[in-house]
């Protein structure tokens, strides 16, 4: 079974994957780069702040080949007003 390396890349750098995955499908590939983008798009939503530019982050694929799949993810904060405090907390 061939292994796949999910390197992360946003505008900081890349972070090589070391480890990879054994993968049977390009479907198992894809539904992992999927996976991985979400996590860093998750991660990055809640740290950003509340009217930042625009941020721009990939999962690149890779066998022992070289490339395979690149995956983006592009995102924008655009705050219209304040939310209220909220007295519960």
């Amino acid at each position: 079974m061939p292994r796949y390396y999910f390197d992360l890349r946003d505008e900081t750098g890349v972070a090589l994957d070391e480890e990879g995955l054994e993968l049977a499908s390009w479907r198992a590939v894809q539904a992992e780069a999927a996976k991985s983008v979400a996590d860093m798009a998750r991660d990055a939503i809640l740290s950003a702040p509340a009217a930042g530019g625009r941020q721009t982050m990939a999962i690149d694929v890779r066998d022992a080949k070289g490339p395979v799949m690149q995956v983006k993810f592009s995102f924008a904060i655009e705050t219209f007003r304040t939310p209220a405090a909220s007295r519960d907390h």
